[in-house]
């Protein structure tokens, strides 16, 4: 913990990670508002699936390319533009009832308009630290993220169960704007300038570290979009147990990304962290009775938080300083595909076998996961013994011979 606060310490760090937590704070409330205000309105978990689906899939389409806009038009102004229309489609789908393509539609522009705040400031952390702080900061920013998902499901729940899923999206929109002014206006966005990619777009994708990371973060994230979906059919529109359930497997990842983000990372380090997500999850098919399903997700949760570490900083130190946020845009796509696919099986297995199904779809993404880890093993970087800087970008300089 000494670690930790003294990466606090370090002038700005406090400040961008308390923005850009905020400004991501929707990340944990946007699923579950939609799923249960689109359910309500269809009466179907699969129809609400659907639109969380074409949600994920824009945001997917969007994330390498507004991304890489950012070393073109500059940080503010994509953040800005972006996040002015993602604001506006998810109060249209709160105040205007439609069919459910047109719910889909919007989904899809609030999905591409997404701004780009993770890609952001995981750019910006590299020139915030000394390359020893910066795979403890990577660990310290995925472990804290689990603050939204423990905070944001209860209130999220509460606000969508006992006053009104619309004035729950009304309240998505209000933290979007807020936080994501917050950050936008922050002086490290102003000040760190990401230099223009020479690659053509995709071509990151050659770096086996990133394949693998978008690959991986796929199958944990579909995994986690799946058990969401599972909790929420589980305990329906009854109470809070669906959000404190939630906020138990987030307490899990919090307490698990502190406890191991001091481990050096070595090639086996994501299929260790997976193997304790996918015993977790096995479990919870055991029984939805609430105290069993709370004690399975926090053991689950205790891998989520690492694993995220490792593809943060295996991500980071494979590319050039001027591919990281497309690198980090690329992964982040791989994790919103996941997230699709998750709550679109998980929505159809609901219906058709009941919440059980959500729990066994989310097992199967995540034991994938882990045999990729395993089996591509030589593909993880070994950071134990170097930092996880970006490689500095260089250019030919002229000689007279």
């Amino acid at each position: 913990m000494a670690g930790y606060r003294d990466l606090l310490r370090t002038p700005g760090v406090g400040r961008i990670m308390a923005a850009q937590l905020t400004a991501r704070f929707p990340n944990g409330m946007t699923s579950l508002a939609i799923l249960l205000h689109i359910e309500y309105i269809t009466g179907s978990y699969g129809a609400a699936g659907l639109v969380l689906a074409a949600i994920s899939v824009g945001q997917a389409i969007a994330g390498p390319i507004t991304s890489r806009w950012m070393g073109r038009w500059g940080m503010r102004r994509v953040l800005t533009t972006t996040l002015l229309v993602s604001a506006t489609s998810i109060a249209v789908i709160a105040l205007i009832e439609l069919p459910l393509p047109l719910y889909m539609v919007l989904g899809l522009i609030a999905g591409l308009s997404t701004p780009p705040v993770q890609s952001a400031v995981r750019t910006i952390y590299p020139k915030m630290v000394t390359a020893r702080q910066l795979t403890p900061l990577f660990s310290l920013d995925a472990s804290l993220q689990e603050i939204i998902w423990i905070v944001a499901p209860v209130v999220i729940t509460l606000v969508a169960t006992q006053i009104g899923t619309v004035p729950a999206l009304l309240l998505i929109v209000v933290i979007l704007v807020g936080g994501g002014a917050w950050f936008i206006l922050s002086p490290e966005v102003g000040r760190v300038r990401i230099p223009r990619s020479r690659r053509s777009i995709g071509k990151v994708l050659t770096k086996t570290p990133v394949l693998l990371a978008t690959v991986v973060g796929f199958l944990l994230v579909g995994g986690l979009a799946a058990v969401e979906a599972g909790v929420v059919a589980t305990f329906d529109h009854g109470g809070l147990e669906a959000g404190i359930v939630l906020a138990l497997f987030s307490v899990g990842s919090l307490v698990g990304g502190l406890a191991l983000g001091h481990i050096p990372i070595g090639p086996w380090a994501m299929a260790r962290r997976l193997a304790i997500v996918t015993v977790g999850l096995a479990l919870t098919i055991v029984s939805l009775n609430v105290f069993w399903l709370g004690g399975t997700l926090v053991l689950a949760g205790i891998g989520v938080a690492p694993a995220l570490a490792v593809l943060f900083a295996m991500t980071s130190a494979s590319v050039k300083f001027s591919d990281t946020a497309e690198a980090f845009g690329w992964v982040g796509t791989g994790q919103l595909i996941g997230a699709a696919a998750g709550s679109a099986i998980a929505g159809f297995l609901i219906d058709d076998i009941g919440p059980t199904g959500a729990y066994i779809a989310a097992t199967a993404f995540c034991a994938v996961g882990f045999l990729v880890a395993v089996v591509f093993v030589k593909g993880f970087p070994d950071l134990r013994n170097r930092d996880a800087s970006p490689i500095p970008d260089t250019e030919p300089v002229p000689t007279i011979t």
